[in-house]
């Protein structure tokens, strides 16, 4: 594709995906120009391991994600926080690749983003590093899946537990409206399903976790049938594949994973709560419907539907609550979808002082507003055109893609699912975008707090009741102490090989890309380059 004299006279950028779906199962050609797909291969050790490969040749470097499908979903009343604490403890030591752990391996070796993240559903370890490294990843990673869990002891666990403990007082327990998901998912979400507790867990239950608690858990979902490998980036799959083998192929298989059924969440009547913020200076309203998981044909309305009643000058929440009514400085509506259900919210934080009645009626004529008008034709193809163009820049990384690949995978049923996943948003239209509106928000029940500073409980929208939240007493002296210079012994994981640390492969070479040259009539010389990781310009 060559640059024509009447684009815009910048670096160009232009890419696009690849139509073909290169998996195990499917490699028909696509006959249809707009059906875009990520290339990849799947493999399935005999161990239940899931391994998929995407190649990408553009940059010497290869993104490594390991995932667990655990994420608070699969814990239990009274033992929450355990998956979101093993995001941490596996960063740690481990048999093979012993003090400091995949930190000091990423810092050694050059790697990027080395990370990890805990969801309702699942886990993510991930990092990119240079393509002569990959053997050296393959070999950590299965290391923390195979040959991690001796290494925890009680002074390792005692020390992450007060770093999680820490974690959990900055971000939700001393921060402005921190509690605020916390009373959403209680009254949300019955009792005993799989969200009715957040992420990060309780400081309760993480101070009363038992050694044999936390290796009862990682032993029953960090097995290679219940996680999923993705490698994306410039390597030889050849390769790659004997790599994984060798180095996860004799982790045992864990007991059978049954997918989680819960039946859709039915509110029976709309619940007013509300709860005197210690670090809120402002009330803040916020309501809540269930709607459907990821992924359901109805989720893709719902998210334009937040978009459109939020962003913009026109948008209904914009123009009513804070341009005429002002009584807001913020207002927004959001739909959040995961694997076992979906929620849409409307938040709107007032002024100083101001009532929440009165931004609960500014809501109210907002809403009356979007079904007097609608969303236009036009409003509706300006944000599909956003959309899709925040979805590929998503893809224009080697982990990026490597993470959709994952998360396709697991939440989907199949890594090639994004020439769906695609069509279905471009499918969207104004009745559909009406339907959900009427299907799961307008005259539904729904779940409704005010968060109000200490003192202001006027303030709070009327006939509310008071949210009970547990509040952590602090008391000096309270925690554990711990020695963080034992060193842990235990006993090691028998191996048919020595599992030391691989060596490097070879250097990796830059190949730097071509760029041409065109002058313009007018005189202006324009350089671009040729790009085909993702359909964007820029």
């Amino acid at each position: 594709m060559k640059l024509t004299k009447f684009l815009v006279p910048a670096l160009f950028l232009a890419a696009f995906i690849s139509c073909k779906n290169d998996t195990q199962e499917n490699k028909e050609e696509q006959s249809d120009t707009n059906d875009i797909s990520i290339p990849f291969e799947r493999h399935t050790l005999e161990n239940g391991l899931t391994v998929i490969f995407h190649e990408d040749k553009s940059d010497p470097v290869v993104a490594v994600a390991l995932t667990a499908h655990v994420g608070s979903a699969r814990e239990k009343t009274g033992k929450t926080g355990f998956a979101h604490l093993f995001e941490h403890l596996l960063f740690l030591e481990s048999e093979n690749l012993g003090k400091g752990g995949l930190d000091e391996m990423s810092a050694r070796i050059g790697g990027s983003g080395a990370n990890g993240s805990t969801s309702r559903d699942v886990t993510n370890y991930f990092q990119t590093v240079p393509k002569d490294a990959l053997e050296k990843m393959i070999w950590a990673e299965a290391d923390k899946l195979g040959y991690f869990i001796n290494t925890v002891t009680e002074p390792v666990l005692a020390k992450e537990k007060q770093v999680v403990k820490n974690e959990k007082r900055q971000s939700v327990d001393n921060n402005a409206y921190g509690h605020e998901s916390y009373v959403i998912g209680k009254n949300l979400y019955p009792e005993g399903h799989p969200y009715n507790w957040q992420v990060i867990g309780s400081l309760e239950d993480l101070q009363n976790a038992s050694l044999q608690d936390v290796k009862d858990f990682y032993n029953e979902w960090y097995t290679p049938n219940n996680a999923v490998l993705t490698i994306a980036g410039d390597f030889d799959k050849k390769q790659a594949l004997e790599w994984v083998e060798k180095y996860f192929g004799e982790i045992k298989r864990g007991k059978t994973v049954e997918k989680t059924i819960v039946e859709p969440v039915v509110l029976t009547q709309t619940k007013k709560l509300y709860f005197e913020d210690n670090f809120a200076q402002t009330p803040r309203l916020a309501m809540t419907w269930p709607t459907v998981p990821s992924y359901d044909k109805d989720s893709y309305a719902l998210d334009i539907l937040g978009t459109y009643l939020s962003n913009g000058k026109k948008a209904p929440l914009n123009k009513v609550i804070i341009e005429e009514d002002q009584v807001a400085d913020q207002a927004y509506a959001y739909s959040y979808t995961t694997e076992l259900a979906g929620q849409f919210g409307l938040v709107a934080r007032a002024y100083d002082g101001k009532d929440l009645d009165s931004v609960l009626s500014s809501v109210n004529k907002a809403m009356a507003l979007f079904e007097k008008d609608g969303i236009s034709q036009n409003d509706l193809d300006r944000i599909k055109t956003s959309q899709e163009t925040d979805f590929y820049q998503g893809l224009s990384s080697v982990l990026g893609k490597g993470f959709q690949l994952t998360q396709y995978e697991i939440l989907a049923g199949d890594a090639g699912f994004l020439t769906q996943d695609v069509k279905n948003m471009q499918a969207v239209t104004i009745e559909d975008v009406k339907r959900v509106y009427e299907t799961y928000i307008k005259g539904k029940n729904y779940v409704m707090t005010s968060f109000v500073p200490k003192g202001s409980i006027d303030l709070a929208v009327n006939e509310s009741t008071l949210a009970q939240v547990a509040e952590e007493k602090i008391v000096d002296g309270a925690e554990e102490t711990f020695d963080a210079s034992i060193i842990a012994t235990y006993e090691r994981t028998p191996s048919s090989f020595e599992r030391t640390e691989p060596k490097y492969g070879p250097a990796p070479q830059l190949a730097i890309p071509d760029v041409y040259t065109e002058t313009l009539s007018s005189g202006i010389e324009v350089l671009g380059i040729e790009d085909n990781e993702v359909p964007l310009v820029q």
